[in-house]
């Protein structure tokens, strides 16, 4: 779509559904103050520090003009951090950014044209949808959602609003995840029949004493729809510093690795699997739980997936952190190699240092052909954001593909709880004849808060 087709579009999308027009700021002067897509930040912990804000503020054509976290010493962090790169980069002091202690009130600011999200996973689909319903793109971390309601959720309303939404899943944008796809997508290994994905467990930990609440936190919002339970400062993120959380080792908010990468990997592999827009057939999953301590995501597991076309996906912490594509004639392997997100990423570069391999280094070598199959290409997953927006190019992880992946985490994650095989309905996303299962779609909402309680 050309860019002023898609600019027109968005602006008749939005008074057809009753909200104002937001026109990116990129469609006046070249050079002018406004020509930046105004950007604001909802959670200001790690992975906004380490990678969503550098992954925004690296691009001309956006300025983050807005934090918001429920976490007010994080808030004025991120603040500091943002005026301090843009007065490095432009040698005055250039910007006042806005702080939100309360992320619906950023959403009221017609200055900003998107957000950002970078909160806790349980903070992901509600507040996903209601920037959406306020007429702002968004970039979304992973995972898109806690339960697979949740995620239906999202996709229907950003669908019916069409924002641009792009999930965090970024191994799209790195080039080696691309080849392997791309490779695997034109037969270069034969028939695929395989996908082994090297998938590490988090480990147990101490028990942990009820604390007072830190007079910074809104500690009853960050709990949003889950249940309330008492403060402890590894149930939710360190006080001092921006080292790993302990909320993401917490069921209550999570479901452990399976989804924090396991979206990621499960992601990357529908790309070369050609099933990115549904999911295994059966599924069977067996994990260890914690005995004890405060921590309760899974540990070590293996699981194994059942696709329609044949291939066999087997999930472990026991094969390299990465993904093998093994087919009739051949293998690939593809990691993230040194890439890092964050500094407290829990797996050490060395152990997926090799970012491509194959079974044959002709493999490689090939190269995929204009009448073949040649999937998107990204240099940074923000940047594809972006270009989204001002319609310059095709958006790599859309609301739908990154509803799909999340379910595979989260379908994974139930048949560990229950222990034993489920056959799963793609099309309907429901588990068949299984009441026990399908009543784990979904999460009981501790009100005000939830997708259940906005209003679309």
């Amino acid at each position: 779509m050309k860019r002023r087709e898609f600019i027109k579009n968005s602006a008749l999308a939005s008074a057809a559904i009753g909200f104002p027009t937001i026109v990116p700021a990129s469609v006046f002067g070249k050079n002018a103050p406004s020509n930046k897509i105004n950007i604001g930040q909802i959670g200001c912990g790690r992975i906004a520090r380490d990678h969503d804000m550098p992954g925004v503020w690296r691009h001309d054509v956006a300025r983050i003009i807005a934090v918001s976290d429920l976490d007010s010493n994080r808030m004025a962090d991120g603040k500091k951090l943002v005026e301090d790169y843009y007065t490095k980069k432009m040698g005055k002091a250039y910007l006042d950014v806005k702080e939100y202690g309360d992320y619906k009130d950023l959403l009221q600011n017609k200055e900003i044209d998107a957000i950002v999200i970078s909160t806790p996973d349980h903070w992901h689909s509600q507040p996903a949808m209601e920037a959406a319903l306020a007429g702002k793109h968004v970039y979304l971390q992973k995972p898109t959602s806690l339960t697979i309601r949740e995620g239906r959720q999202l996709v229907d309303v950003v669908n019916k609003t069409g924002v641009v939404l792009q999930l965090g899943t970024q191994q799209r944008s790195s080039e080696q995840f691309r080849i392997a796809a791309e490779l695997v997508r034109n037969g270069r290994i034969g028939k695929l029949h395989t996908v082994k994905v090297g998938l590490p467990g988090d480990p147990s930990g101490p028990d942990a004493p009820e604390m007072p609440i830190p007079a910074s936190l809104n500690y009853d919002m960050w709990l949003g729809s889950t249940p309330e339970v008492p403060y402890t400062e590894i149930g939710v993120h360190p006080q001092q510093g921006y080292g790993r959380p302990g909320w993401l080792r917490l069921e209550q908010y999570g479901a452990g690795m399976i989804t924090g990468w396991g979206q990621h990997h499960y992601d990357s592999a529908a790309w070369g699997m050609d099933t990115e827009l549904t999911g295994p057939r059966f599924i069977q999953a067996v994990a260890e739980f914690p005995q004890s301590g405060l921590w309760n995501v899974h540990g070590d597991f293996m699981s194994k997936a059942e696709y329609d076309n044949g291939v066999m996906m087997y999930t472990s912490g026991g094969y390299p952190n990465g993904i093998r594509y093994e087919g009739t004639e051949g293998w690939i392997w593809v990691s993230r190699g040194n890439y890092v997100a964050s500094a407290s990423d829990p797996v050490a570069k060395g152990n997926s240092a090799k970012a491509l391999d194959a079974s044959d280094p002709k493999i490689l070598q090939s190269v995929i052909g204009p009448d073949e199959i040649q999937l998107i290409r990204s240099d940074e997953h923000h940047g594809n954001w972006l270009g989204a927006i001002q319609g310059e190019n095709e958006l790599l992880s859309p609301v739908e593909i990154g509803h799909r992946s999340c379910s595979v985490c989260l379908v994974t994650h139930i048949s560990m709880k229950l222990g034993r095989k489920l056959e799963w309905d793609a099309k309907t996303e429901r588990f068949v004849n299984d009441d026990e299962a399908n009543a784990m779609l979904e999460r009981p909402q501790r009100a005000p808060y939830g997708t259940n309680n906005v209003k679309v």
